[in-house]
């Protein structure tokens, strides 16, 4: 494997392990009696002031000036180029197929589980009933909202993810970008928060337990994992960064088994073997195309260049045939 290929694999695989760590951390957070809102707004200042300096003097001279259509762009991105896919050729349906295992893989380690693998003793820690008080409604309905907030964090996250292509093409400052995109992800909390957070005292921090899950929020899964997510993107494209997402599932679950002492069953195992079989796919798709791409600019190449001796041979014929008559004279 190129050096520059396996960079990149360490990469959105290192990126997945950290979002995971996320997700537990602010499961602890939660648990600890943090609001939501306010563990959101945290998390954007934190991740602000870490991307904010390194924004300003690294890319002081390449960042370009900002138009009013790229504020808009970096609003959406706050909110909420695409890969191709040729059906037609093996690489393609390879790259679908392998998606599609995946996500299966992944849908299979949430809704089946199978038997336990591991038998744990009640470790688990209790849910702070001030900060989900939609726990004492109907269990379908908070499985029916869950469902429905998941698939909408999961289609606002694509639009970001295949969102930053364009924004990267008309401004190539990654880490303004980003920059930019906390800026108004802060400001949207904060207006959400003047309405919903009016207690102070729910903004104090209590506990060092309470300041790690919101500094890893913000340094490490904003700061950090934002940042090596963007030159993912912009080194592999959104597809390929994407398709690593299952990965993130089964270190949930593995980080949930181990950390918070959560059931580990055997639903999470043929998951992650989907997904790995899902992965194999899309590389190889992937690894296919371009050696396609690469075969066919040769070709191109080729081709221009004996079309070139051609023309060449064909004028140098030419005066070869103006030349003989004047030397016969």
């Amino acid at each position: 494997m190129a050096p520059e290929k396996l960079k990149l694999l360490v990469g959105v695989l290192a990126l997945q392990f950290l979002l995971a760590g996320f997700h537990i951390v602010s499961r602890a957070a939660l648990n600890m009696g943090i609001s939501e809102i306010v563990f959101m707004v945290y998390r954007n200042l934190i991740s602000l002031a870490l991307l904010a300096p390194f924004a300003y003097f690294l890319e002081k001279k390449d960042r370009p000036p900002l138009t009013f259509s790229l504020l808009v762009e970096f609003f959406l991105l706050a909110l909420c180029g695409l890969e191709q896919v040729d059906l037609s050729r093996r690489h393609g349906l390879a790259k679908v197929v392998g998606t599609v295992v995946s996500i299966g893989g992944a849908t299979v380690i949430t809704l089946y589980k199978g038997l336990p693998l591991l038998h744990h003793s009640d470790v688990h820690v209790k849910s702070s009933p001030v900060t989900l008080s939609s726990s004492s409604g109907s269990p379908i309905l908070n499985w029916t909202l869950g469902c429905v907030f998941i698939l909408g964090h999961c289609l606002s996250w694509s639009g970001w993810m295949v969102l930053q292509v364009p924004v990267l093409k008309r401004y190539p400052a990654r880490l303004s970008v980003l920059s930019l995109t906390c800026i108004f992800g802060l400001l949207q909390f904060l207006a959400i928060a003047a309405f919903t957070e009016e207690d102070l005292s729910r903004w104090k921090v209590r506990s060092g337990g309470e300041l790690f899950t919101i500094l890893y929020a913000g340094l490490v899964a904003s700061g950090v994992a934002f940042a090596l997510q963007i030159w993912c993107i912009d080194r592999g494209g959104p597809l390929f960064t994407a398709v690593f997402q299952p990965v993130q599932t089964v270190a949930v679950a593995v980080m949930a088994s181990a950390i918070l002492g959560d059931q580990l069953y055997t639903g999470g195992i043929i998951g992650a073997v989907l997904i790995v079989i899902g992965l194999y796919f899309v590389l190889w798709g992937k690894s296919a195309e371009k050696k396609g791409a690469r075969n066919l600019l040769q070709d191109q190449l080729a081709q221009g260049a004996d079309v070139t001796r051609h023309l060449l041979g064909g004028e140098a014929s030419a005066k070869d045939e103006e030349a003989a008559p004047a030397m016969l004279a």
